[in-house]
């Protein structure tokens, strides 16, 4: 049999393959950056050839790591199901979701107990770190994305489309100088998701006020935080409908009637392989089945 590199190796160059960066690689697998680094000029040296370019601030996969990303990949994959079905309690399916913490606690976690009744077996571990797509078939089954669109190399399910609301404290449109056109933002703080940044230039956009600056962009990584501080009339959040109607507060209220389509929507996403998991598409289903919207 011909000798193999290690497979320690081979792990480092998936990772980094797929996250793009030596660091966040390092972190996903608990190593320093010189050490991963190490182990991917290893695996070069055995196949005797580079197999990513290296930027300022990324590495890159070159045709030939692309290549080997290509056919090694799918047999990792099977590798890693082998030990975890080898590893797991039979009696027990479990699910690793990647998730954001407002979808999870506005639209998921409400209905929990709907999925447990009906697949009682079926076990959620919930992660709701950021950029979790790069994180499939590496931490992650399967992912509810907030994103413009899905890589096509994945599966996955549209699960909304919503409108751009302008969120604001109740007090902005009850004091001596109501908060009743688009033009007075510019006194006011922008927030805005991290996930989402162009959902204030779409709304600028629509409104016509191409020119139009805020008094200061305010930057959130939490949905609940950013309703929270719109609440407090620490500024105006620019969010989804559903999450403004989802959070059935108050205090806060819709600016402006204007309609903007978000250019955001809610995703399923999962490597198409894992469809083939049975608890992935026991959550699939239920989820389709449950919450998305139908309309979509």
């Amino acid at each position: 049999m011909r000798r193999l590199p290690p497979l320690t190796a081979i792990e480092a160059f998936v990772q980094v393959a797929r996250t793009g960066s030596i660091k966040a690689a390092s972190q996903e697998l608990a190593l320093s950056p010189p050490a991963l680094s190490r182990r991917i000029q290893s695996l070069e040296r055995f196949i005797g050839r580079p197999l990513f370019e290296r930027r300022h601030q990324a590495v890159v996969l070159n045709a030939d790591g692309d290549r080997l990303l290509q056919q090694i990949a799918p047999a990792l994959d099977q590798l890693s199901d082998a030990v975890e079905v080898m590893t797991s309690n039979t009696d027990v399916l479990r699910l690793r979701l990647g998730i954001l913490p407002l979808y999870a606690s506005q639209r998921l976690f409400p209905r929990l107990g709907e999925l447990r009744t009906r697949h009682p077996e079926l076990h959620l571990d919930i992660d709701t770190s950021t950029h979790n797509i790069s994180r499939l078939g590496e931490g992650l089954d399967a992912v509810i994305a907030l994103a413009r669109d899905i890589d096509p190399a994945l599966y996955s399910r549209r699960l909304d489309r919503n409108q751009v609301y302008v969120i604001g404290a109740k007090s902005l449109i009850e004091g001596p100088d109501p908060v009743v056109r688009p033009d007075q933002l510019a006194g006011l703080t922008a927030l805005v998701h991290r996930e989402m940044p162009d959902t204030f230039s779409a709304w600028r956009a629509a409104a016509g006020l191409t020119d139009l600056e805020p008094l200061a962009v305010d930057h959130f990584d939490s949905g609940a935080l950013m309703l929270e501080a719109a609440a407090q009339g620490l500024g105006i959040a620019f969010m989804h409908e559903s999450h403004f109607a989802d959070a059935n507060d108050p205090r806060i209220v819709r600016l402006f009637d204007i309609s903007v389509e978000s250019p955001y929507s809610y995703w399923f996403a999962c490597r198409p392989r894992a469809l083939l998991q049975k608890p992935v598409k026991l959550f699939h289903d239920w989820l389709i089945a449950t919450i998305a919207d139908p309309s979509v």
